[in-house]
């Protein structure tokens, strides 16, 4: 994860980026037990839903809705909110009694590329486009809260 700009100081950030850790510790968990056998795919895959959903969310309705309304990183929000509907989409909708468990190492590795893509792309970018005002009205924004992200519509 990033650590060289700066950008985790802002407290929105530091949160999306922990939570990005979490993340992709589960998702090699998950990753594990598909290619290793090292646990229970279906639990895993549950556990790694389970904080994906919210993370998600809060992208969405908080600093995603921002940027757009800024303007000038339009373009890449709506790409990373794509990305975000293409992973939802396969591992929310993963057959449980035969998982397509290809399906799912792809998606996977599409979130790792998607995670990367936010921490050096997005993140810093943000810090730069976005003004005082915008960064006060998410730090008081509660945690998921605001419009219905992409992959619940």
């Amino acid at each position: 994860m990033c650590n060289y700009c700066g950008c985790r100081e802002f407290p929105l950030i530091g949160r999306l980026t922990a939570e990005h850790e979490a993340i992709a510790e589960a998702a090699g968990r998950l990753r594990d037990a598909i290619t290793k056998g090292t646990g229970d795919p279906q639990a895993l895959l549950d556990a790694l839903l389970g904080l994906l959903k919210p993370h998600t969310a809060a992208e969405e309705q908080g600093l995603f809705a921002e940027l757009r309304a800024e303007g000038s990183l339009a373009g890449a929000v709506e790409q990373l909110c794509a990305e975000h509907d293409d992973i939802h989409g396969v591992l929310n909708t993963v057959d449980r009694s035969g998982p397509d468990w290809l399906a799912v190492l792809g998606a996977l590795q599409r979130l790792r590329r998607h995670i990367d893509n936010e921490e050096h792309g997005l993140f810093p970018a943000a810090v730069i486009a976005l003004p005082i005002p915008a960064w006060d009205r998410l730090d008081r924004r509660p945690a998921g809260s605001g419009g219905t992200p992409g992959w619940q519509r």
